[in-house]
């Protein structure tokens, strides 16, 4: 019959500096005495009373002849004091991985299918250092919440990290996964003369193409379904020194916000800094810096001519047919020139010409 025996596991462990320590008072021997007789260094001596240095074979032998405690003895209270700190330091290790499990999307990313359903907290761990492609929660840390990005978001509602770290990461795997030319900026721009022209166009098939000709260019256009809890209208940056992300959300499910933040995100990769996230969410009561606010500019001036548009703006003409008219004259869909009077206050954002923008919606596939 076997007899189960419970195991003593104290939640504390001696250093076997601290047991030295008080040896060597009870004895009335210095440190440096102690080094002495040993024939070791007094900073040796000092690190192992400090718990800075271990207790190993060799210095518990002579810590045995000059004390008289037996070397085992000294090798055994480092062997406990060493496995209790390996136990704590798995104990925080742990805590801390379920405390970043738990503040990632994992319910959105399986049913998005991006993750597979886990069988337990720890495969679940697994899958998502998996999906992010990193070794560790520490790894994880150094690459997202590292990131130098710059933001443009609404001032009453900010983003939530986590959610955003997923839904960049579906852009950046999309990314990998797409086949692209060289990034060549003259091509790149050429395609975005054409994407404008794209706007006039049923969505599906204009963003298709809008795909196929940032591709040829070197820019992988992405469009991604937000996350809850994310105010994102777009992000850019660059995959490669070769081949630069476009990622959109089309949160505002509207044609008008979502060409808008195409060619935005264009002007950073056209015009910024290949280091960092250019991370963009709505325009409404946005901060904006430098940075964001030489996009918009450029943006803006390529959707319409600026000439034009201030022709247009101070003859102040605003109905259906007439901003129907100076569309088709600048070849664009009608739903960018009622987003842009109102961006600019022109017109209410509550105008019944909001029937000119495009309504879109995400069609979830089975």
């Amino acid at each position: 019959m076997v007899k189960e025996a419970n195991q003593y596991q104290p939640d504390y462990a001696v250093p076997p500096g601290a047991i030295l320590a008080e040896r060597l008072e009870a004895y009335g021997i210095s440190h440096a005495e102690f080094a002495r007789r040993c024939g070791r260094s007094a900073k040796l001596i000092s690190e192992i009373i400090s718990g800075k240095a271990p207790v190993e074979p060799k210095t518990a032998l002579q810590f045995e002849r000059v004390l008289g405690v037996d070397a085992g003895i000294w090798l055994g209270i480092e062997t406990d004091y060493q496995l209790h700190r390996a136990r704590e330091e798995e104990a925080r290790q742990a805590k801390q991985t379920a405390s970043w499990m738990k503040t990632l999307p994992l319910k959105e990313l399986v049913k998005r299918r991006v993750v597979a359903r886990p069988a337990s907290d720890l495969d679940a761990v697994s899958k998502l250092l998996a999906f992010y492609g990193v070794g560790s929660v520490e790894a994880w840390d150094v690459k997202y919440k590292g990131m130098s990005v710059a933001f443009r978001h609404s001032t009453s509602f900010e983003s939530d990290k986590a959610s955003l770290t997923a839904w960049l990461r579906i852009g950046e795997l999309n990314a990998e996964r797409k086949k692209c030319l060289d990034y060549n900026p003259v091509r790149f721009k050429q395609a975005l003369r054409r994407v404008r022209e794209l706007t006039q166009k049923p969505i599906e098939g204009a963003m298709e193409e809008a795909q196929q000709l940032c591709s040829d260019a070197g820019v992988a256009l992405e469009l991604i379904k937000p996350f809850p809890k994310t105010a994102i209208s777009g992000a850019a940056w660059w995959l490669t020194p070769r081949k630069a992300v476009i990622a959109l959300s089309a949160r505002h499910k509207t044609d008008d916000h979502l060409w808008f933040s195409l060619f935005h995100e264009a002007a950073h990769i056209l015009l910024h800094s290949k280091k960092g996230i250019f991370i963009d969410g709505t325009k409404a009561n946005k901060e904006t810096t430098d940075v964001e606010a030489e996009a918009d500019n450029w943006a803006s001036h390529v959707v319409v001519s600026h000439t034009h548009w201030e022709q247009f703006v101070a003859a102040a003409l605003y109905s259906q047919s007439s901003i129907r008219q100076f569309a088709k004259e600048q070849g664009i869909a009608p739903g960018i020139v009622v987003g842009k009077l109102q961006h600019e206050g022109h017109i209410p954002w509550g105008t019944p010409l909001n029937k000119l923008k495009v309504r879109l919606e995400w069609v979830t596939t089975s």
